[in-house]
């Protein structure tokens, strides 16, 4: 999403998950750098705290992304991490992408994150504990709660993924935009 940096309070990053068929948030707020790292952690935490309770039988998960930043089509960590990701939960994550420059037809941001900014409207944000607990306290007449926590790991910037790590990926390219759409299943390999 957005970073929000204060040269005092350090950064907070929100980096959420919107489940489509429930109407529920999670956000993640992170400390340092917006990385696909962060972004895939950021559904591996939803998978831990929200996602496997509410849906325990699930083999696979739908994922949609904007085309760029940190879970870009491009991004070639952000496919590794979500191996990673597969490998751990044995589901196979369904990718699709929105087309670079059309982020704005992303339902999390009508349907989540622009009830976040209306709650936090003309709030002072003084600390990430108030970022946290505002995004927290979001809810909408249609029954959106979100749940919200601090993510204080560290992610290194300028990671480089290897043509033999992209050839070792589990993924399945759609016939209908590959360069967008793809599955990536578990392969073993932890």
């Amino acid at each position: 999403m957005h970073d929000f940096v204060d040269k005092d309070l350090g950064k907070a990053i929100p980096y959420g998950v919107y489940d489509v068929t429930n109407n529920k948030g999670w956000v993640s707020v992170g400390v340092d750098n917006d990385t696909a790292q962060f972004a895939v952690n950021s559904i591996r935490r939803w998978l831990k705290m929200m996602g496997l309770a509410r849906y325990p039988t699930m083999k696979q998960v739908m994922i949609t992304a904007d085309g760029d930043g940190s879970n870009g089509s491009r991004v070639r960590l952000f496919k590794l991490e979500l191996q990673k990701l597969a490998n751990e939960t044995g589901l196979t994550l369904r990718v699709c992408h929105y087309p670079p420059g059309t982020s704005k037809w992303n339902k999390i941001e009508h349907k989540l994150f622009c009830h976040i900014t209306q709650t936090w409207r003309g709030q002072p944000l003084t600390s990430r504990q108030t970022v946290v607990e505002l995004i927290a306290s979001t809810t909408t007449k249609t029954g959106l709660t979100v749940r919200c926590e601090l993510d204080t790991q560290t992610y290194p910037k300028g990671i480089t993924v290897s043509d033999a790590e992209m050839e070792a990926l589990n993924i399945k390219r759609d016939t209908f935009h590959p360069e967008w759409n793809y599955s990536i299943s578990p392969n073993g390999l932890a």
